[in-house]
């Protein structure tokens, strides 16, 4: 009652002007806190004007969630502040963002707001329509005009070029994926007309249908042509066969690798015998030919909205594996990863874990919700699993043998040896995240925050455990000759080895080596790790988990990051999945796995208001031999070579 307001009577009895001043109040009053009173307690000591525990303030209901949204750094409670925002269209400017006097002028007839909402292929046309749409310019202002279309004109002919002619200039950063905003940015430097620069790219095709790499290609070559260099790490045999110098590093990965196996002109690759790049670029080594398997229901969606998807109907076969292609925008994603995802979870109740959805996702508000029907098949599926390639943790203090569960089973083994137990030291005592074990200089870091003035942050080895994270007390256990943060050190490769009598810990190890991980180091944070490592440990936990049948796996793009090799490995793991007795839907461009898959479902035929239609659909062979357009030209080419 200390400011006006009995928090004891129920909600519905409260006057209206009360409910909306909790709801709704800006103001922070601070109140009296009273810790541990019961509320008649509190009115007694407010009475007879007793001293606080503290003065605490007060937050409105609707300033408290705004508060959690924007400054949180858990996802989860982002995710639930959410749950009490709703994203609407501004009813003033009807989401163009600007004053009406701006919306007043238009351009071919359209204000800068519509402008911005159309798609960079129909923009450059109304552009184009603008200089002839005005009769009454004088010659300066025609001149002039002239001038800022066709500069505009060529810089989104560089976009589309690119393979990017779907998107709208009112397109948000934070919704383009990593492929997309690397294009963009590429295309930015195509239009410099620099030369004596040297480009540094990382995965360019990541994101790209083998028929938009030959316009990635050509962009490349032409900065090339203009006098710089161009630096791709990239594992697109495609896009490796058109480089004029490869550098080959291996053989393998992590401590097995580092080795510059190669240098030189493509052709004088064939001849590097250590170097597995050179077995799928030269002697292009088989697929494994696996015996179709046939759908044992199917799940048909209907009336499926989800952004460049309207109103479709699809069917997807439970018991195989799908794959769903089609030219880069065409839509699979908003499908699959989206509509798809939302829908079962909606039927099946469950939701994304904890740091599923990125920052960048949860700020995108206001954000179109999937709409449509799941009309079949739905008791064939008990369980979703979405593995996407969002980090498996957001701080050093997530890492690979904490999220894979291997940490829990090393902590007992610790725990269980002669000196732990003479101490009377539980699995608790060896995490690094509590006070009796960790070293409490960097508590439990390895390393220490400097503050540098007029500098930035820097970040340096505990000089207490010097990075071990431990105290000297922990460090003195020892189980098989090693402590407990040697063992966090260790290669999962070499951990296979110390832990094979220990199956819990080795079957888990042996996941991560058979899907090309063996490289990582068990204590590797989770902040070091790419998407697609980030993907692969997250597959590995599935796979190590209790196997269940009717589960509905969805993978995009997981071949993201991977050599030719690794992608084999990957393949192997998700037909075991479906073996299993579960299905397996993966949105992917790889036609090396297209062609391994049951079914597939092409999506286009273009990418962006063109697309968002099933254009083919059935077995990889049937839709090579029947059906037309670039993802049925390219699988057909990979069929002919295995």
């Amino acid at each position: 009652m200390t400011l006006g307001h009995d928090v004891d009577i129920p909600w519905q009895k409260l006057p209206k002007r009360t409910r909306q001043w909790i709801l709704f109040t800006e103001d922070r009053p601070t109140v009296p806190v009273y810790a541990g009173f019961s509320a008649a307690e509190v009115r007694r000591a407010i009475s007879r004007t007793m001293e606080p525990s503290y003065m605490g303030t007060f937050v409105g209901a609707r300033r408290h969630v705004l508060d959690t949204y924007a400054s949180s750094q858990s996802a989860r409670m982002k995710a639930r502040a959410a749950q009490f925002m709703q994203g609407v269209v501004c009813p003033s400017c009807q989401g163009k963002r600007l004053k009406r006097a701006a919306l007043d002028l238009t351009v071919a007839g359209l204000d800068i707001g519509e402008m911005f909402r159309l798609d960079l292929v129909r923009l450059a046309a109304a552009l184009d329509a603008s200089l002839h749409e005005e009769r009454t310019r004088t010659e300066d202002r025609q001149i002039a005009a002239e001038r800022i279309v066709r500069d505009v004109v060529a810089r989104i002919a560089t976009l589309v070029d690119l393979g990017l002619g779907y998107l709208a200039l009112e397109r948000s950063t934070t919704t383009l994926s990593p492929g997309e905003l690397q294009r963009v940015r590429l295309a930015t430097q195509v239009r410099s007309n620099l030369f004596g620069v040297i480009y540094v790219l990382d995965e360019p095709s990541a994101g790209l249908h083998p028929s938009d790499n030959d316009a990635l290609v050509q962009s490349l070559m032409q900065l090339r042509d203009m006098g710089n260099s161009v630096f791709i790490v990239e594992h697109d045999l495609q896009l490796i066969r058109r480089a004029d110098w490869i550098v080959d590093v291996g053989p393998g990965g992590g401590t097995e690798g580092g080795y510059v196996l190669y240098s030189g002109p493509p052709a004088g690759l064939e001849f590097a015998a250590q170097s597995v790049t050179s077995r799928y670029l030269f002697a292009n080594l088989r697929r494994e030919h696996r015996a179709l398997r046939m759908p044992t229901a199917w799940l048909q969606l209907t009336g499926v909205q989800r952004n460049t998807v309207h109103d479709l109907d699809v069917k997807f076969p439970l018991g195989v594996l799908t794959i769903v292609t089609g030219v880069s925008g065409s839509g699979k994603s908003s499908l699959v990863s989206q509509a798809l995802v939302e829908l079962l979870r909606a039927h099946l109740g469950n939701h994304a874990p904890d740091g599923a959805a990125s920052d960048d996702a949860l700020l995108a508000l206001p954000a179109s919700a999937a709409t449509g029907r799941i009309t079949l098949g739905l008791e064939r599926v008990r369980r979703l699993v979405h593995i996407d390639q969002a980090p498996i943790g957001r701080t050093p203090r997530s890492n690979l043998a904490t999220y894979t569960g291997v940490f829990d089973h090393v902590r007992d083994l610790f725990a269980s040896t002669p000196a732990a137990r003479k101490r009377r030291w539980t699995a608790s005592r060896f995490s690094f995240n509590l006070a009796p074990g960790r070293c409490e200089t960097c508590r439990g870091e390895g390393t220490v925050q400097i503050e540098l003035v007029f500098m930035p942050t820097v970040f340096a080895p505990c000089p207490q455990c010097h990075g071990a994270r431990y105290n000297a007390a922990t460090l003195a256990v020892r189980w098989s000759e090693k402590t407990i943060a040697e063992v966090l050190q260790l290669t999962v490769c070499d951990a296979v080895a110390m832990f094979a009598n220990e199956p819990p810990v080795a079957r888990v190890l042996l996941l991560l080596v058979s899907l090309g991980l063996g490289y990582l180091r068990l204590g590797q944070p989770a902040t070091e790790l790419s998407g697609g490592e980030a993907q692969r440990i997250k597959l590995a936990t599935e796979l190590h988990a209790a196997q269940r049948r009717d589960t509905l796996y969805v993978l995009d793009e997981p071949t993201t990051g991977l050599h030719a090799a690794d992608v084999d490995r990957l393949m192997t793991q998700l037909h075991a999945l479906v073996d299993a007795g579960n299905t397996v839907i993966v949105v992917e461009h790889n036609m090396r796995v297209v062609a391994q898959g049951d079914w597939m479902i092409d999506m286009g035929p273009g990418a962006g208001d063109a697309g968002g239609t099933i254009v083919a659909e059935g077995t990889p062979t049937s839709v090579a031999e029947s059906a037309t357009g670039p993802t049925a030209e390219w699988l057909r080419a990979e069929l002919r070579r295995a």
